[in-house]
């Protein structure tokens, strides 16, 4: 199925660990060559103390075939490997972060997933990439397309093209 994930980072060399993460990301059992790829976009810190950097962001939408458990692992244990603490507090600043947004029109909540992303349709970091790769896309739980929610986003949050090759 057609799955998104989010990439952001913004400690240390924040494009280097986006490209690390992607590429660790194709190496994940049932994950297969990327559909798209974003642009990577510096943003302001959400939700984060003054003194945080910002973040380079990008999503990625690839085919997956397996659990949807199986892939928030897999994810978990490359943010770890590039540095994560597995225990940290919200929105705390990062080498890595990988978060799944959708997969295919699959929903699922439980303790440790939620899927869709509860907050994606809220966040600019997130729609901006998003929509630079599947504009048209309505998410799960959504009645508009991707384009229409980040124009009408209450958000004003800064998100600025970085790199549009990566």
């Amino acid at each position: 199925m057609r799955t998104a994930i989010a990439l952001g980072s913004n400690l240390g060399d924040r494009l280097a660990s986006l490209r690390a993460g992607r590429d660790s990301v194709m190496r994940i059992p049932g994950v297969a060559m990327p559909l798209k790829c974003s642009p990577v976009y510096e943003t302001e810190p959400v939700g984060t103390g003054r003194d945080c950097r910002p973040f380079l962001n990008a999503v990625i939408e690839v085919e997956y075939t397996r659990a949807p458990d199986e892939l928030l692992r897999s994810l978990q244990s490359i943010e770890r490997q590039m540095g994560r603490p597995s225990r940290h507090p919200p929105n705390a600043p990062r080498t890595l972060d990988l978060d799944i947004l959708y997969i295919g029109d699959f929903s699922l909540s439980s303790g440790a997933i939620i899927i869709p992303h509860p907050r994606m349709h809220e966040r600019r970091f997130v729609l901006q990439p998003l929509a630079e790769i599947r504009p048209a896309l309505i998410l799960p739980g959504q009645t508009e397309p991707v384009a229409a929610l980040l124009a009408k986003l209450a958000d004003t949050s800064s998100v600025d093209l970085f790199a549009g090759e990566w």
